[in-house]
């Protein structure tokens, strides 16, 4: 199995990078980014273009890169993956020991799939999903006054909320326009309050999403609006809906007007091809819609099969992020995004990555003895120009930047200003950004002085669809996959989490026993000795 093969630093190709770490090549020497590698250093796929000339990366880099994508065995363990391995699991220890076919729930256009059985799942849910979609569009759903539902509020926490919701704002501009999508996802009630507040109940569908039906921020805003629809007369039971496992407690017809099931094969920060994220964007940007987006996702996962590094973007981009992460010392990724439509896009992005690879233990169970996931953070351009690109430049932390970009609006209303349109000065500045990044500037004044030399690359698409949207994920989760496979760590569970949730659980026991003025540093105490005794 893929746990049992050697750990990356006994790898031949190992020991090569460490080597040619050492003297990198300096992007800013006379003549590095010629035409010709410009030209070369693109790596060319049906969707995506990624532009890596700015990379401090050589051809003899890219080779032991390459002998290290095959030591690893990265995509056969991808592949194994994709048919139902499991692969949630450390070696000797207990662990959830589950299968990870995320990419089952779109794996649905072509004759076989890689796994028969979880991609038969996916399709009745699918199918179920587009009776349900069906019916309200014929009128056959409605709320007791025999009115549409034109509102859905999606209620869901981490991969529950910020997947979905970031793919639902990258498509507004597919969305129905007579239909209207709400988030509730933090525990706060000062979220559920002004979403409530906005939206007309009486013509809204609350969808709660929790795969185990116990995830506690979600229950709560769950019994917060249940009393909103109660207090204003509805019943609720004829609003909700559920995204849950089945035979979890929020599989209940009794409480919900339709359940859909998503699987434990899939872990949360990779469900929003499930019905996870589904059920919601088949209700704002139709049935058609999101089967362009699952067909991106799928076109995507099957380019993610290609060996040859230069051939396969995904891998090549988990692989300089590799050589920036492991090799060059480089800590963060900033994922800058020139589309306002993918605001939310960084956020999804940053638990996707650092929930999956935010890891010190190997899969075999041994600490592990290099650096894995880095931070990952970022911002739409142009507006990070105007915030944090002088740290980027001139900064003494060396950031890795990633760049998206597209050749087109979504929504195609631009203007000629001053000889050029909104769209062409959107990837003039993206294309500027990287080269300054990369070539710097030389200055007598040293406050005028870009040191250059900074690694990034651009992912550069022609427009962003739903098609392209569905492959823009993809790659990430692929490349994420990747990297987890790189290091040789589960990219799968999340115990980092757990603590927290436990200790938020008694701290809420203490609390409840001492209302008094200043419970809360007495119950902090009262937690903290407990554990300090254990």
């Amino acid at each position: 199995m893929s746990e049992e093969r050697k750990s990356i630093t006994e790898c031949e190709a190992f020991a090569k990078l460490r080597e040619l770490a050492k003297t990198p090549i300096d992007l800013t020497a006379s003549g590095v980014l010629s035409p010709e590698r410009v030209q070369s250093f693109c790596c060319h796929g049906d969707v995506f273009d990624l532009l890596y000339s700015c990379q401090r990366v050589t051809n003899e880099v890219l080779d032991v890169l390459q002998e290290l994508s095959d030591e690893c065995l990265l995509v056969e363990q991808f592949q194994e993956m994709r048919q139902g391995a499991v692969l949630n699991r450390i070696q000797n220890f207990p662990s959830e020991n589950r299968q990870v076919l995320h990419t089952a729930c779109r794996d649905l256009f072509s004759e076989k799939s890689a796994c028969e059985f979880a991609a038969n799942q996916a399709q009745v849910e699918l199918d179920k999903l587009k009776v349900f979609l069906a019916e309200l569009e014929q009128g056959k759903i409605r709320n007791e006054k025999g009115e549409s539902f034109h509102t859905l509020i999606h209620v869901g926490i981490g991969g529950s909320d910020l997947g979905p919701r970031s793919i639902y704002e990258a498509l507004r501009a597919y969305a129905d326009t007579k239909r209207t999508i709400h988030f509730i996802s933090n525990v706060d009630p000062d979220d559920s309050a002004q979403v409530l507040a906005e939206a007309d109940l009486s013509r809204s569908l609350v969808l709660i999403v929790s795969k185990s039906g116990t995830t506690l921020e979600t229950l709560a805003n769950e019994s917060i609006v249940r009393k909103a629809l109660t207090d204003v007369g509805l019943d609720p039971n004829k609003h909700c809906l559920s995204v849950t496992g089945e035979s979890s407690p929020m599989d209940n017809p009794d409480r919900y007007l339709r359940s859909f099931y998503m699987y434990d094969y899939i872990g949360g920060r990779y469900s929003s091809t499930s019905m996870v994220g589904a059920v919601m964007l088949g209700f704002g940007i139709g049935y058609e819609n999101l089967l362009a987006f699952l067909e991106g996702a799928n076109s995507l996962d099957n380019a993610a099969g290609e060996k040859d590094i230069r051939k396969n973007a995904a891998l090549l981009s988990a692989l300089l992020g590799v050589w920036n992460h492991t090799f060059l010392g480089m800590s963060t990724v900033a994922v800058l995004p020139y589309s306002q439509a993918l605001h939310r896009f960084p956020a999804h992005l940053q638990q996707c990555d650092m929930e999956s690879n935010g890891k010190s233990v190997q899969r075999n169970g041994e600490a592990l003895q290099i650096k894995s996931g880095p931070i990952v953070w970022g911002e739409p351009g142009t507006n990070g120009q105007h915030a944090f690109y002088q740290l980027l430049h001139q900064g003494t932390e060396d950031v890795a930047v990633e760049f998206i970009g597209f050749r087109e609006s979504q929504r195609g209303k631009d203007l000629i200003i001053q000889k050029s349109s909104s769209q062409q000065k959107l990837v003039a500045n993206l294309l500027a950004q990287s080269m300054a990044l990369a070539i710097g500037k030389d200055d007598a004044n040293p406050n005028k002085r870009f040191p250059g030399n900074r690694a990034n690359s651009i992912l550069l698409a022609e427009k962003l669809t739903p098609h392209v949207m569905g492959a823009l994920l993809a790659l990430y989760e692929a490349k994420i996959v990747f990297q987890g496979f790189c290091w040789n760590i589960n990219s799968f569970d999340q115990e980092g989490v757990q603590l927290g949730k436990k200790l938020a659980t008694e701290l809420l026991e203490a609390m409840g026993k001492n209302k008094e003025k200043g419970s809360l540093a007495d119950a902090f105490l009262n937690v903290a000795e407990m554990h300090s005794q254990s």
